[in-house]
């Protein structure tokens, strides 16, 4: 009996092998691709078959190459969630921050020149991608808690901290509540809750709205993730064509997870709590150093809202801050200007140490 149990041991053990490699390669083609980082639509179902859980597992400690640099997966808790971050190079760190409907692969054409001379860590924020999504905590100063917990777990005293989008609020709530961890902030294309620019009215653009509402947003654009992710990221590029069909089932195959709407779109709830914190920020301002990068044009808003509104939402937010508008680029600039944002990032940043541990 025991020879046949040990029989059967031996003969599964290539079968066994086989399927722990496939996971855990299905999920890098997932991920990345197998030669450009990018996903297929067949790759983008069978990601959606895995939980948060099972990936986070899969993907724990892999490296990959992104144009000739290591980089790697890891999840950390922090702040009573899981956060899955992706981190490469050597030096001081640079942490960034996604936006809406993104993740930390917002930042691959980033992140490679970053880390030639920085430690570059890019998360995937509470509700997005593979870190957590709870039902609670997505106003600014508890986002940015997550985010600076995770900064102390890798031992980093100082960060430089650049963020687009959704993601603002949690890096400019993070340079504020802990001023003395943050040496320069980068803000990209975002008004702050609290500090709209007139050209957006009371309430910000539609989608600020729109997402604000419980269960009616899911109910409407499940099912069809895909034609509305990419719909609405084409209508806020300058450049349509910088937004590609296989990072488009990226962001979508996100969308389709389990809680991948909901998570998202709270960030957008928790709007009139960040207001109020802002408001509260406002009275001091932050006098930390603050570059605000901002789009040229945006098409699907009809012309109407002026460049750079991320400038003109941080003057009453910052006491130094300088504000750019990024040439040619609509809403998503790290991928719309890639080389205007890396060259933007190093003379910005600079060669200076941050004492970071």
């Amino acid at each position: 009996m025991n020879g046949e149990k040990d029989s059967f041991i031996h003969s599964s053990l290539p079968l066994i092998v086989l399927v722990v490699i496939a996971v855990v390669s299905t999920v890098i083609i997932m991920e990345f691709g197998l030669n450009d980082h990018h996903i297929t639509m067949a790759q983008q179902q069978s990601q959606v078959n895995l939980t948060s859980d099972e990936k986070q597992k899969a993907l724990e400690g892999i490296s990959f190459v992104m144009d000739n640099t290591t980089f790697s997966h890891h999840t950390a808790a922090v702040n009573g969630i899981q956060m899955h971050y992706v981190i490469g190079g050597k030096g001081d760190p640079v942490v960034l921050l996604h936006g809406y409907p993104q993740t930390w692969y917002e930042w691959r054409y980033i992140m490679p020149a970053l880390a030639k001379n920085y430690t570059v860590i890019a998360p995937d924020l509470r509700g997005f991608g593979d870190s957590s999504k709870p039902l609670t905590g997505y106003d600014g100063k508890s986002t940015a808690e997550d985010i600076y917990q995770l900064s102390k777990l890798l031992g980093f005293n100082k960060i430089f901290l650049a963020a687009h989008d959704v993601g603002s609020q949690t890096a400019f709530s993070y340079t504020a509540n802990h001023p003395d961890n943050v040496t320069k902030l980068v803000i990209m294309d975002f008004p702050f809750p609290g500090f709209l620019p007139p050209s957006f009215g009371s309430n910000g653009p539609w989608w600020f709205s729109f997402y604000q509402q419980q269960d009616i947003p899911e109910s409407l654009i499940q099912g069809k993730e895909r034609e509305y992710i990419s719909s609405f990221m084409k209508g806020l590029a300058y450049n349509p064509s910088a937004i590609k069909e296989e990072d488009i089932d990226v962001w979508a195959s996100h969308a389709m997870s389990p809680g991948g709407l909901r998570g998202s779109f709270e960030h957008f709830r928790a709007f009139p709590t960040d207001a109020m914190q802002n408001k509260e920020i406002a009275k001091s301002k932050i006098t930390t150093p603050v570059l605000a990068l901002g789009g040229d044009i945006y098409p699907a808003l009809g012309g109407d809202i002026p460049g750079n509104f991320a400038y003109s939402s941080l003057k009453s937010l910052a006491s130094n801050v300088t504000g750019i508008t990024v040439p040619l680029s609509g809403h998503w600039i790290p991928e719309e200007q890639p080389k205007f944002v890396i060259d933007q990032l190093f003379k910005f940043f600079g060669n200076s140490t941050s004492g970071s541990k």
